[in-house]
């Protein structure tokens, strides 16, 4: 049985190529895929938009919501509020946040940075939850926090309701956070140009509590994009039933960077299908948006000020490997380069 064009390439996508079917690399066909609420393409550099559709729809982000609690975090680190080492005890009711988490008991200590590694690698909704209340004395207050830096950024269509993403009780989607996707994309241009976000958002596999007397807990990326798509660091991914799938994410090659934001992803008929629909439109969006930057575009940086004089959470990329890590790098898998077709002749 010969597959369908659309399976072999998403097989590829996720799986490493033997070198003889490197050679002609290709861009996977995405117009026989499920649908989108919104999407938009930037250029990291200048903010510019290389590519939009539906980009100021409002929608739940999921767990991209993580994406400002990184923010307003990295805040009170620079401002010497918290450091990398603050230890961080854990409460009964950090232990009691659902979905996905890295399973914090009541009393156990972990420093700022361990929890920020699971906040951004495992998207762990009880570490979101304990790092808001070490930062702010509690939810409400860090979620104030991260409202008053969306309106600073410009976020002007995002509303956050919690630092993790996770629905509300009522399931009323009108009750929980919401963004756009340009607004999304406008965060994570700050983060890039801001911050250490990569640090975190690049880490493919990390150990969690490995001081626990029943070992630690192997932590792996969620966005698969990762050693697949050439130049892709970051950033977040989120998924709830309500929201979708979700992606924030971004490449460099050759000196330059896209941002790519798409939001309330799903497979063919309204599939859940394990965001595989989601991370082959990025994939795509990620070639098209290299293919739209302009010929005399500047490269990336991040800004002045923080290249100049490195703030005190500036030591977030100075973290040692952990012993999964390293063998991660060693076995690292071989990007895939996607070329775009030919233009078709009018």
């Amino acid at each position: 049985m010969i597959l369908p064009r659309f399976a072999f390439l998403f097989l590829s996508l996720l799986v490493p190529l033997a070198a003889s079917t490197r050679s002609k690399p290709t861009r996977p066909d995405t117009s026989d895929l499920g649908t989108y609420k919104g999407a938009i393409v930037t250029d990291a550099a200048t903010g510019a938009v290389l590519f939009e559709s539906n980009p100021d729809v409002v929608t739940p982000p999921a767990s991209m919501t993580k994406l400002m609690t990184y923010a307003v975090l990295h805040d009170k680190l620079a401002a010497g509020a918290l450091t990398l080492g603050t230890p961080v005890t854990v409460s009964a009711a950090d232990s009691r946040i659902g979905g996905t988490q890295v399973y914090l008991k009541e009393k156990e200590v972990f420093t700022v940075e361990e929890l920020v590694y699971a906040l951004m690698i495992q998207s762990a909704n009880d570490a979101a939850h304990a790092l808001a209340i070490a930062a702010a004395g509690s939810t409400q207050a860090f979620v104030e926090l991260m409202n008053a830096k969306a309106r600073a950024l410009g976020m002007n269509n995002t509303t956050f309701r919690s630092p993790h993403g996770l629905p509300p009780a009522s399931r009323r989607l009108a009750e929980g956070d919401l963004a756009s996707p340009r607004d999304f994309a406008v965060l994570c241009r700050h983060l890039l140009r801001e911050t250490d976000v990569l640090t975190y958002t690049s880490a493919r596999v990390r150990e969690f509590g490995t001081s626990r007397p029943n070992g630690a807990q192997r932590m792996e990326n969620h966005n698969k994009l990762l050693g697949k798509v050439e130049g892709v660091d970051g950033l977040k991914t989120g998924y709830t039933a309500g929201a979708g799938y979700c992606l924030s994410a971004t490449a460099q090659r050759n000196g330059r960077r896209v941002i790519v934001v798409i939001m309330g992803s799903f497979g063919k008929n309204g599939e859940v299908d394990k965001g595989r629909t989601r991370d082959l439109r990025t994939a795509d969006l990620i070639e098209k948006g290299f293919a739209a930057l302009p010929a005399g575009s500047p490269p990336f940086s991040r800004s002045v000020a923080t290249t100049a004089k490195p703030s005190p959470a500036s030591n977030l990329s100075a973290a040692p490997l952990t012993t999964a890590e390293k063998s991660s790098a060693a076995a690292a898998e071989p990007m895939i380069k996607f070329s775009l077709p030919a233009a078709k002749k009018k």
